[in-house]
């Protein structure tokens, strides 16, 4: 067993890549990372699978190894391939210290017997022997590699940004493929989680955050308080419930200066989808 220190830094990296909102089907009285939360995309519904540590139905076997290339090659212990549903492009990213701790913690949790549920997706986005191919296309594994020109803040934040927090996954707009454009990293999504608008995050002043102050972002990614005085709701609520609230100050002042140094993307598909409502 993990000794407390890693547990504790386990929970923290834990809460900071999101597990316990996609692993735990809120909506109907799930128990927590028992999975079966229903995520529906425009590639079809995905449900997200028992990650307690239950030996039977959840990951209960894995080993350190295991757990490793999951989350760095998104591969399973049998070798089957991942869908990109689950963040690998990503968790790729992680050290596999922060890795290995986010997996002492999840094993020093209950263990739930709940028989994971198949993916409802229309092919060929539920043939899974395809996703080889589009691994070969999109995906490259490696850790997160810091800029030495850059401040250790500002290495930390994009580390949170780009790998453990994966905040491209829903911030960016995806093809046909499902692959992120990354021309058009974190400058919004129309088509998010559950057919949601995911806003773009990028310093732009007409269509993303260019107007906000630091301040603002940092009580958005705290409280969930936006700067006209709302509270940011639905998927981002969560995320603000489960993770960014329960960061450091300083990761989320290194989150904001990482986010607030990129180049500003004018995105106009939040706007064209507001005007067919």
């Amino acid at each position: 067993m993990a000794a407390g220190g890693e547990l504790k830094r386990g929970q923290y990296l834990f809460d900071a890549a999101g597990c316990k909102g996609c692993h735990t089907d809120v909506k109907n009285k799930g128990k927590p990372l028992a999975g079966g939360r229903k995520l529906k995309t425009p590639f079809g519904t995905y449900y997200s699978p028992n990650i307690t540590p239950d030996e039977e139905t959840g990951i209960g076997k894995w080993t350190n190894a295991d757990f490793v290339r999951a989350l760095r090659q998104g591969i399973a212990p049998d070798g089957g391939h991942y869908f990109p549903v689950f963040p690998y492009p990503s968790y790729t990213g992680i050290t596999e210290r922060d890795i290995l701790d986010i997996k002492a913690y999840i094993f020093s949790t209950a263990p739930v017997r709940a028989i994971n549920r198949p993916h409802d997706v229309s092919p060929p986005f539920g043939w899974r022997f395809l996703v080889p191919l589009w691994k070969a296309l999109y995906f490259t594994t490696g850790s997160f590699q810091a800029e030495p020109a850059r401040s250790k803040q500002w290495n930390r934040g994009a580390y949170l940004v780009r790998a453990l927090a994966h905040c491209g996954e829903c911030h960016t707009p995806r093809n046909l493929l499902g692959a992120v454009r990354t021309a058009k990293e974190l400058a919004g999504n129309s088509q998010g989680p559950d057919g949601g608008i995911v806003p773009n995050i990028t310093p732009d002043r007409k269509t993303g955050i260019g107007k906000w102050s630091h301040g603002d972002l940092e009580e958005l990614l705290d409280s969930g308080m936006l700067p006209d005085g709302d509270f940011a709701g639905s998927e981002m609520g969560e995320v603000i419930d489960n993770s960014t609230s329960r960061l450091t100050k300083a990761d989320r002042k290194a989150v904001v200066d990482y986010i607030r140094s990129l180049a500003p993307v004018e995105n106009h598909l939040e706007a064209k989808k507001k005007k067919k409502k």
